[in-house]
């Protein structure tokens, strides 16, 4: 094709993407706000699915990351409070894990090496995107370059900037559930080995995930609640909050013996839904496209999935459907029961496990029992979990 596609966000998804193509043999164009390497020192955590994992392998990009990767050999799902739970083991879904856990600077510089060594993309660093207009056969997007303003055109562009700008486009339209939680994170350290456990507690105040990250002591936690209650855990010594944590999560791990730097984010589920007929040539992928609860480490994995089946059919199109009305609701419908699952799937348990009605902790926690014997449910609890199906 005579003009590249454009990607406007060079994280994790859209870099991700760009690489992709690249094997297929596309030009790219990636617009990338921050600067070179600002990424690599995040240390915030990615639950990737087995699936991802794969993702990354067509790449050649998993030998080295493996090396830096945290396998999940098994999930433990409990409610405070309850004797019921259910546990998941890869071994009995022929996977070597169920997920891993990797941080996102980690992976954010293996893309951006293996980006720097790809002929076909171009890169473009510190590069805001201002606007994207459409007319009957391209988009072009404006943007902030070196203190100018810059325009470039494709057939299609592709916005994968996380939701962080031009949510107000032609064309566009965003659905949003604000929950009215936070999201607190940081690493703990437990007494106990994890031996590749990853937790899911559901608490009165919140669910607790832990996954384990890094040694064999060491723990990645996302605690979500109320802002009022997560503000609460903020504020609150070293000391103060691992007893706190504790009190919550139980003495599966035994004691907790320090904490790292917390930090909170606002949570919200949202979907940014393009109208292709109206926003023609321009198509939203990843966070940018659907941001969901943190409750069931969905959100990421569903991003990638997005940009492995927005590469099949760009590679498939010819020069006359690319970026088309019919092309973009192809690919929105092939991806609609992924996502959709996903929003639904993440929104369920956030609603369930966060209602304190009388009565119905002791039902969830009965149902959380009668699930560890039901085999099919949890095989497909691990498909989607894994593949998104």
């Amino acid at each position: 094709m005579s003009q590249p596609i454009i990607i406007i966000g060079g994280g994790p998804v859209g870099a991700t993407l760009a690489l992709l193509l690249v094997k297929q043999g596309v030009n790219v164009t990636v617009l990338e706000a921050r600067n070179l390497g600002a990424a690599h020192s995040e240390s915030r955590a990615l639950a990737l699915s087995f699936g991802s994992r794969r993702i990354l392998e067509k790449l050649g990009l998993w030998g080295a990351l493996s090396t830096q990767a945290t396998p999940i050999n098994s999930i433990h799902v409990s409610q405070k409070g309850s004797f019921g739970r259910t546990q998941l083991h890869a071994g009995d879904y022929h996977q070597e894990a169920l997920g891993y856990v990797l941080s996102y600077g980690v992976l954010s510089a293996a893309l951006d090496r293996a980006i720097a060594d790809a002929k076909s993309v171009n890169f473009i660093f510190e590069a805001s995107a201002s606007s994207i207009v459409y007319d009957v056969s391209q988009a072009t997007v404006t943007y902030t370059h070196g203190g100018l303003a810059h325009s470039i055109s494709s057939p299609l562009v592709v916005l994968a900037d996380g939701g962080r700008t031009l949510d107000e486009l032609t064309g566009l339209s965003r659905e949003t559930k604000e929950y009215g939680h936070d999201a607190l994170v940081t690493k703990v350290r437990a007494e106990l080995p994890h031996h590749n456990v990853a937790y899911e507690r559901f608490t009165a105040n919140g669910p607790i995930a832990l996954l384990p990250n890094g040694g064999e002591f060491d723990f990645s936690l996302v605690w979500t609640g109320e802002k009022s209650f997560i503000t609460s855990m903020l504020s609150l010594s070293d000391a103060d909050f691992l007893e706190k944590f504790h009190q919550q999560f139980g003495d599966r791990v035994g004691d907790f013996l320090s904490v790292e730097k917390r930090l909170s984010f606002p949570l919200k589920m949202a979907q940014l839904k393009p109208d292709a007929q109206q926003s023609k040539h321009l198509v939203v992928i990843g966070n940018a496209a659907q941001t969901m609860h943190p409750v069931a480490g969905q959100g990421f994995n569903v991003g990638l999935r997005d940009a492995e089946s927005l590469a099949q059919y760009i590679a498939s199109a010819s020069a006359d459907e690319l970026g088309s009305a019919y092309m973009l609701a192809s690919y929105q419908a092939s991806r609609k029961s992924d996502t959709k699952g996903g929003l639904f799937f993440t929104d369920f348990l956030v609603n369930l496990f966060s209602n304190d009605l009388v009565g119905l902790s002791a039902l969830r926690g009965a149902s959380l029992g009668v699930f560890d014997v039901i085999k099919p449910v949890k095989k497909y609890l691990v498909g989607k979990m894994s593949f998104g199906k």
